[in-house]
């Protein structure tokens, strides 16, 4: 921003720089930040561009000099050492030293007279001496300025040092410094947000006996096996008691027949347990239990009432009732969800609403959960979702939101904006080389790297692929390696997943006789399994850092178009990974493949 008549330097663009500044970019622990700077001034004189940055929690700016890479574009970084907000914003000057410089150097190289030119430079110390404050740093450019005094070879050896410089840029006028019109935040979050393998489980499928209803006791038995297979976050359905009025029966029919235990998301009650579960101290010891195997428990919530709880009888103003008297069901034409009803976000008293469901959230973290998955955030309000996430984050810091948006690209950035820390992808229906390129490039390489933090995940209770269903054990291996290497954070529906329980419902992209409608009996170590091939990738992933982050992926050449070849390595380049995949579930394939020389 032009402040004076003095400034010359324009900077027109920074980037990440979210919605201008309206929301934050985001990184991890130990990630450098990358900052883009479109920078230049009228003339031939050279410009300096500083990148400058703090911790919220320190006062003192700290600063790096940022790189002309081409046609006045810049680029500078700096290290996020830990979680928090940092704050950063670029500044630019045309800079008379090393404008004065650069032409010197360019009449020594053609053998002029340097006398003269000594002599300017010695002024233009004059200037800056004035401005510094450190007496090591004064000390330093009087030796210089008796130097150039004097010219010769030591002046030469002072400029070509880097030295006045390096001291210069700490001390510019103030009156020729450009500022950029606001200051930029980058949020510093959890490591688990960056870095994370899932494993979905029904806690009532988790009993021994089949039939059986299960418990948190039960799914506590199964800890030591998910910890055995790698996963550090075991993440379950709704817990909560499920409606009556409305409730579904086996693969989604509308007759149940006795004993059935209808969907989880049929919410009767947000703030209590299904009490086939076992009590709130249960869950609690499983959450503990879970912390003391390094698993932390993920919960899901689901913003929507069955038609027989608490909510529609205490407050009615927050649903939509028809013409003839009855209450708005949920429905996705064709689709009619008769066992769940949303709730009216528009309704007069939406301050009371907004609040009553910020108060599940804080409920259940007083529980001890610190990670939840959200059922279908895009079916309700951005403005919502900034307050409560915002709300929820106060008072318990690094919690963290994994927002279940199937939809449109847009929105599932704007969740993002607001404060979901990781997202549900289109990695599901990405099957070929060219979409899975194509893909992981967009999420890699656009803006959205810097907020839109993606979550890999094969399969769910809801998505059965056509991929999964006719490729059998090799396209679930194939899915589970593209899953676990491309991106950092993936998640499987697990014993549907391992045990390769692929048959479909009928003309749907679903699992035929589904758990959401009914207890199902797992056996992970089965014959025909891919249990030791998730437990092997996932230690894979545990001991190589260049699969702890999704932004380094490059895909090189691969002669097959049935096969597809990536490598990913650390900042430091020490840990390398080549990966190549046949994405061709029924037959062997072979490629040559062009890995670089260097990168």
């Amino acid at each position: 921003m032009i402040k004076h008549g003095r400034n010359r330097a324009v900077i027109e663009k920074v980037m990440p720089e979210i919605n201008k500044g309206l929301f934050s970019a985001r990184a991890f622990p130990g990630e450098s930040i990358h900052v883009e700077a479109h920078a230049y001034a009228d003339g031939h004189d050279e410009i300096t561009v500083m990148l400058y940055y703090r911790h919220e929690s320190s006062k003192q700016w700290e600063s790096s000099g940022m790189s002309l890479r081409w046609n006045d574009e810049w680029t500078g970084s700096f290290k996020a050492e830990k979680e928090g907000r940092y704050i950063y914003r670029v500044s630019a000057w045309v800079d008379g030293y090393k404008t004065w410089k650069n032409g010197l150097l360019k009449k020594a190289g053609a053998g002029q007279a340097l006398e003269v030119e000594f002599k300017i430079g010695a002024e233009i110390l004059k200037g800056i001496i004035k401005r510094v404050q450190v007496k090591k740093d004064i000390e330093e450019l009087e030796k210089a300025f008796a130097a150039f005094l004097k010219g010769g070879s030591s002046a030469l050896e002072f400029v070509n040092s880097g030295v006045i410089e390096a001291i210069s840029v700490k001390y510019p006028d103030p009156e020729l410094v450009s500022d950029y019109d606001r200051e930029l935040r980058v949020n510093v979050e959890p490591p688990r947000t960056g870095f994370s393998a899932w494993y979905e489980i029904f806690p009532r499928s988790c009993a021994k006996e089949e039939g059986v209803h299960g418990t948190f006791k039960d799914a506590e038995a199964w800890l030591p096996v998910i910890k055995e297979l790698g996963f550090d976050v075991v993440y379950f359905p709704p817990i909560h008691p499920i409606g009556v009025k409305g409730r579904k029966g086996r693969n989604n029919t509308l007759k149940p027949a006795p004993g059935d235990p209808g969907s989880p998301w049929a919410v009767q009650n947000h703030k209590e347990i299904h009490p086939q579960l076992g009590t709130t101290v249960d869950f609690e010891e499983f959450v503990k239990a879970a912390k003391k195997l390094r698993i932390d428990t993920a919960l899901d919530i689901a913003f929507q009432c069955s038609p027989d709880h608490v909510y529609i009888t205490e407050h009615p103003e927050w649903f939509k009732w028809r013409t003839d008297g009855t209450i708005q069901y949920a429905e996705n034409p064709p689709k009619k969800y008769e066992d769940i009803v949303p709730f009216n976000f528009e309704n007069d008293n939406w301050q009371e609403l907004w609040d009553e469901l910020v108060s599940v959230f804080i409920f259940w973290a007083e529980k001890g959960v610190r990670i939840f998955r959200v059922d279908n955030p895009h079916t309700k309000p951005f403005g919502f979702w900034e307050y409560a996430l915002k709300k929820v984050k106060e008072r318990y810091p690094g919690t963290i939101f994994l927002a279940e948006a199937f939809t449109r690209p847009k929105i599932m950035h704007m969740l993002a904006k607001t404060g979901f820390n990781q997202s549900y992808t289109y990695f599901t229906w990405r099957n070929t080389k060219q979409e899975i390129e194509g893909y992981v490039n967009e999420l890699v390489h656009a803006e959205s790297r810097w907020f839109f933090t993606p979550n890999f995940w094969p399969n769910t209770p809801d998505i059965l692929h056509e991929y999964l269903q006719k490729g059998g054990r090799p396209a679930h291996v194939i899915r589970l390696v593209l899953a676990a290497t491309l991106s950092s954070n993936y998640g499987i529906y697990g014993g549907a997943f391992i045990t390769i329980d692929n048959e479909p419902f009928p003309g749907k992209e679903e699992n035929n006789n589904n758990e959401k409608y009914q207890l199902k009996n797992w056996d992970l170590r089965q014959e025909g399994s891919i249990f030791d091939e998730v437990k092997r990738i996932n230690a894979i992933r545990r001991e190589n850092p260049a699969l702890q982050t999704t932004w380094n992926t490059r895909f090189y050449y691969a002669s097959n178009d049935n096969v597809i070849f990536y490598i990913k390595a650390d900042e430091e380049k020490k840990n390398i990974i080549m990966t190549a995949v046949n994405l061709d579930p029924h037959n062997k394939q072979a490629a040559v493949v062009h890995v670089p020389a260097a990168d």
